[in-house]
């Protein structure tokens, strides 16, 4: 289906636009090509000069579809553009059928005795109230202490504590970074952790296969459930379940107006990263690969799929044994579209890696640690302990999304002409 609707895409033009197809095509190319030429000079300026292209980014699309009017193949156009998606979705879900990953393994797990939950009412919105999370949670058992009082609280030092009285699982609602926390005491002690959705994203809850949408689902495993063996990651000595970012976002975030406006603090500063005037100068090394000068890292907890602008999203497991390893390094408006359309760029360095140092020219640079902006002294270890920690989840649960595989079109031909088994 997929390639017969890139043929129609091209049999539409040919036939109904004959050699006016030659300038629709270039039409259409020269308008993308000044937009997104536009749309790199709008990342890398400030001011009136930002303000045109802005204009101009939307001016050539417009150009182009007046052109199309006055040449009267408009309809040409949309039938074209409409077939070409219709191939592009087909051909995606093509690959997605033979590139189902295989499922983490699945383990017994024995009703714990003496649960201990630890609640962050702030976390989501406030989930915990809204959701009834404690009340559920005391019904099934649990002993539940809330983070609301004023200042820091040692969170670690709770979970810990409970270990002692002899709490033999830990459960924990809140953000990926209070997740990261109490996992390494429970990886620390070999007990069993309870991941509660709680959070505003919720990336780690969403690669254990959990529901997202209702948090009090996942207490349902403490009834009945099953343990996935996952792997946990340490950076500069401490835990982090999904990923550690360097560069331009932990710079960005470690900002004071980040929070009370996040676009336009993106905005002002992103011109300077992108001219390399702004950010310590990194480094960041594997065993295989150096990434010099990038204008930002990404190491996580397993590696994330192939299917978005730069992978992120999802990860198919997380049981590896590896880290995975992004970095970015955008100096061109071509760069910017590659990456863009999920293609190979020279701008994107993709590898795993056992360990990743990162190394800066200057001695302590902001990190990003499961959403959590901390400022950490160089040079700084990520490692992975692989299978460390236990995580109970609800025998019924929505699972892992498919991942969605970036669109190879020789994949889908060979695909669509390869032999069927047990033909003659």
């Amino acid at each position: 289906m997929s390639l017969l609707a890139a043929a129609a895409a091209v049999t539409v033009l040919l036939l109904c636009a004959g050699l006016r197809a030659v300038v629709l095509v270039g039409v259409g190319a020269s308008g993308l090509v000044v937009m997104v030429a536009a749309i790199w000079w709008a990342l890398t300026h400030r001011g009136a000069p930002r303000v045109l292209a802005l204009v101009l980014a939307v001016a050539a699309p417009a150009l182009v579809l007046v052109q199309y009017v006055r040449y009267q193949v408009t309809w040409i156009a949309a039938l074209s553009v409409a077939l070409w998606l219709s191939a592009g979705v087909t051909g995606r879900l093509a690959l997605v059928r033979v590139d189902r990953p295989v499922a983490m393994p699945e383990f017994p797990a024995v009703p714990p005795r003496q649960p201990f939950m630890i609640m962050n009412p702030r976390s989501g919105g406030g989930k915990v109230e809204r959701c009834g999370l404690r009340e559920k949670a005391e019904a099934l058992g649990a002993d539940v202490v809330l983070l609301d009082a004023p200042g820091m609280v040692d969170v670690a030092g709770l979970a810990r504590a409970a270990v002692a009285k002899g709490a033999d699982l830990l459960g924990v609602a809140g953000g990926d970074g209070t997740q990261a926390v109490v996992a390494e005491v429970a990886a620390s002690h070999g007990i069993p952790l309870l991941v509660i959705p709680a959070g505003t994203r919720n990336h780690f809850a969403l690669d254990l296969g959990l529901d997202r949408d209702d948090p009090s689902k996942a207490l349902d495993a403490l009834r009945e459930g099953v343990e996935l063996h996952v792997d946990l990651g340490r950076a500069g000595g401490r835990p982090f379940v999904n990923n550690v970012s360097f560069g331009a976002y932990a710079e960005v975030v470690q900002c004071p107006s980040y929070r009370d406006g996040k676009s336009r603090t993106i905005a002002d500063m992103l011109p300077d990263f992108l001219a390399g005037q702004r950010g310590a100068r990194l480094t960041a090394r594997t065993a295989d690969v150096t990434i010099a000068n990038p204008q930002a890292v990404l190491v996580s907890n397993n590696p994330y799929g192939m299917g978005d602008v730069t992978g992120l999203g999802r990860r198919p497991y997380l049981n590896g044994g590896t880290l995975g390893v992004i970095g970015v390094k955008v100096t061109s408006a071509a760069q910017a579209a590659a990456l863009l359309r999920g293609q190979r760029s020279a701008g994107l360095t993709r590898s795993t890696a056992k360990v990743v140092t990162i190394d800066a020219d200057r001695p302590r640079i902001p990190v990003g640690i499961d959403g959590e902006a901390l400022l950490l002294p160089v040079p700084l270890t990520c490692e992975v302990r692989p299978l460390a920690l236990r995580v109970v989840v609800p025998l019924s649960r929505p699972g892992v999304p498919k991942p969605r595989p970036p669109l190879d079109w020789m994949r889908v031909c060979r695909l669509a002409f390869r032999p069927v088994r047990g033909a003659a």
